[in-house]
């Protein structure tokens, strides 16, 4: 593994990488709450399956990721264009997130689970729309 030397990284930069969180994020504690409103029960962080998903379902073979935009690459030809600070670090490790989602899901598949992904932005924003989905998913 290659260690990176980060040049112009401020404390205050560096103290906001350090807080984030690779579990129990804002994203997932939102969905997961709607899903128990609803009725739904599930496991979380389901360390037996490839990926860790989110939320699963495990009876009906269902397995959900919440994807944040940044770490996950949503958009990400665009958006790695405007990356400046420590450039080839970032894309590496995002690209190299990308490719373990894909394999992850390939894994999954090949496992008999459907897997769903979404992102940060539609779980805050159109809540109803993936819980739907989600649901759909499950009775199918």
């Amino acid at each position: 593994m290659r260690t990176y030397k980060f040049k112009n990284v401020n404390e205050i930069r560096s103290s906001n990488m350090r807080a984030i969180k690779g579990r129990d994020t804002s994203i997932e504690l939102l969905l997961r709450k709607e899903l128990f409103k609803r009725g739904l029960r599930f496991r979380i962080n389901y360390k037996k399956l490839p990926g860790s998903p989110d939320v699963v379902f495990v009876k009906t073979k269902v397995a959900i990721f919440c994807d944040s935009e940044f770490w996950h690459g949503k958009d990400w030809e665009r958006k790695k264009n405007r990356i400046i600070c420590n450039r080839e670090y970032w894309i590496r490790k995002i690209e190299n997130n990308i490719k373990r989602d894909l394999d992850n899901n390939r894994s999954l598949s090949e496992m008999g689970w459907r897997v769903l992904r979404f992102w940060g932005k539609d779980i805050q924003k159109n809540m109803n729309i993936v819980v739907e989905s989600i649901v759909n998913e499950i009775n199918r």
